[in-house]
């Protein structure tokens, strides 16, 4: 298998996982799915695969030390690129999953929040802050009481 096609197998790869998240929440499939590290482990894999094919003890003493010109020429190479593109999946799913979790726990909507999170990572994460802190001052503000009694 050529980096490319493991490149596209993985961009497929966290499909399912993003579409049940976002469309089917509280189905136990979901909750079940998305309550395992396993999902997690094939990705992984890729991720230690593209590292162990693309490092050089050149990279690696770069990578030590990063400074943004050795990161853009790490970056440039096919291996590498993959590398960082399934550290992203993988953080992305993970803190997509994590987001879920903290919707099904306290019953708030997270569905504009693993969206942004699919696509945009810390956006969407930023958005479930957001989201979550609304939520919890409403919970936290006192209910009115009748003025009469």
């Amino acid at each position: 298998m050529t980096s490319a096609q493991l490149f596209d197998l993985a961009n497929l790869y966290i499909l399912p996982f993003w579409t049940i998240m976002i469309l089917f929440p509280k189905w136990n499939v979901t909750k079940k799915v998305m309550g395992s590290y396993l999902p997690f482990l094939p990705l992984i894999g890729t991720y230690i695969y593209y590292l162990a094919t693309t490092i050089s003890s050149e990279s690696a003493a770069a990578l030590a030390n990063p400074q943004l010109a050795d990161i853009a020429r790490f970056f440039a190479e096919e291996g590498a690129a993959g590398a960082g593109w399934v550290h992203f999946l993988v953080m992305d799913l993970f803190i997509g999953r994590w987001i879920y979790q903290q919707g099904q726990e306290k019953q708030i909507w997270t569905v504009h929040s693993l969206i942004l999170c699919l696509f945009f990572g810390p956006i969407g994460l930023l958005s479930h802050i957001i989201t979550d802190t609304i939520f919890s001052r409403n919970d936290a503000a006192p209910t009115p009481t009748d003025a009469t009694a």
